[in-house]
């Protein structure tokens, strides 16, 4: 069912209407669907490398504002809809274990999570069940959204298709690497 569901949306990439589905990818990811961004920002950068900054800004900014609904989701829907959704996932245990992460690191969650493989609405949904309050929650959604589509764009502008393969394989492995230069950074910052 995936798979029929990934090619249905890949065949977007080349159409006019392409940023409008990126967009809407974006923002239905932050907060309940299953596919992410990546799955159409990266046939359209390879389409169209001179506008890759647009395309990943596009990405962003939906996924920020689908963030907010997977926060309000989370925050005041937690019961009719937030949990129906994570039990689609199986994946009350990650929901659980995010909120206690949110009360203990706040904004780190945020910003560690967004660029790993875990699925963001998870975040999302979890930062408002938390409670965390939303400046935060969209600075750090900016910040971890914005590194993880323009890294994608950025590789993709620069060597093109040839990317495509690494980016789509070890995406998780480049932003988990990122995160962990981050957290290592900041803990360098603080401590030193």
């Amino acid at each position: 069912m995936l798979d029929r569901l990934y090619a249905r949306v890949r065949s977007h990439a080349a159409g006019p209407q392409a940023p409008f589905w990126l967009g809407a990818l974006a923002f239905s990811e932050a907060s309940f669907f299953p596919l992410p961004p990546e799955t159409l920002l990266i046939p359209m950068v390879i389409a169209n490398r001179s506008r890759a900054w647009l395309f990943a800004a596009i990405a962003t900014v939906a996924s920020v504002i689908g963030g907010l609904l997977g926060w309000y989701i989370g925050a005041v829907l937690l019961d009719h809809v937030a949990k129906p959704i994570v039990h689609f996932y199986h994946a009350e245990a990650t929901l659980a274990a995010l909120q206690e992460k949110f009360r203990q690191w706040g904004v780190w969650i945020i910003l560690i999570k967004g660029l790993t493989p875990v699925p963001y609405k998870f975040v999302t949904i979890a930062s408002g069940a938390a409670h965390f309050p939303i400046a935060p929650f969209v600075l750090a959604s900016l910040v971890t959204r914005g590194v993880r589509f323009f890294l994608v764009a950025a590789l993709l502008r620069r060597y093109g298709a040839p990317i495509e393969a690494f980016i789509e394989k070890r995406l998780p492995l480049v932003a988990g690497t990122f995160a962990v230069l981050l957290v290592g950074g900041a803990l360098a910052l603080r401590y030193l």
